[in-house]
């Protein structure tokens, strides 16, 4: 299914913390915009969703970080806990076309329902422009964008790098401590990490 991406995208290069040197987002910066459509086909522009958090999620349903996240209930129970607090949650799928977890989007709604994601929209990034505008490295890799639209957080879903599943028990959630910091008023105090899991497969 191919979509119509458009990204109002600052001409402004930069390089810091390893990101890929196509990245134009950063910490405390407006992100770039979003106008497409979500696997539903309907109309998904991310600017519409200012004044409120918005959580992106990169995936890929057949890597085994992301598997050990849905496996486990760990991203599920996230995105419960993020949308009860009034976050709009949006996952991403970067996957090219004969890549892997590339898929369609009757496909991608169909693991949606299987896994029990409680999602705001799900994307198909096939042509990889959203993944790219945002430096996405990983899956999963987060993104955390404050209710002005400036970017509040960046990097691994927790601090336990392990594909095994047992490694989310104890591990602390960046993105819910983002969340909680940002809903208290508070700056960030994690506000960028190392990204893990497998490489968006572009």
């Amino acid at each position: 299914m191919k979509q119509k991406l458009t990204f109002a995208i600052a001409a402004v290069a930069f390089v810091f913390s390893g990101l890929p040197a196509w990245a134009t987002v950063e910490i405390g910066k407006a992100v770039p915009n979003i106008t497409t459509t979500d696997t539903n086909g309907n109309p998904f522009n991310l600017a519409d969703h200012k004044g409120k958090v918005v959580v992106l999620e990169w995936t890929n349903h057949q890597c085994p970080f992301v598997i050990k996240h849905y496996e486990t209930n760990n991203m599920q129970n996230a995105q419960k806990t993020a949308r009860e607090h009034g976050v709009e949650w949006v996952s991403i799928v970067s996957s090219a076309p004969g890549r892997q977890g590339h898929l369609s989007a009757e496909e991608a709604n169909a693991i949606a329902t299987k896994s029990g994601a409680t999602i705001s929209a799900k994307i198909l990034d096939e042509t990889g422009e959203i993944g790219k505008a945002f430096g996405a490295q990983t899956t999963p890799h987060m993104y955390v964008i404050d209710t002005n639209g400036h970017l509040a957080y960046a990097g691994a879903i927790d601090d336990n790098s392990s594909p095994n599943p047992k490694t989310v028990e104890g591990a602390t959630n960046y993105v819910l401590a983002a969340i909680n910091d940002l809903k208290a008023g508070n700056a960030v105090q994690t506000a960028q990490t190392k990204p893990y899991g497998c490489s968006v497969k572009y």
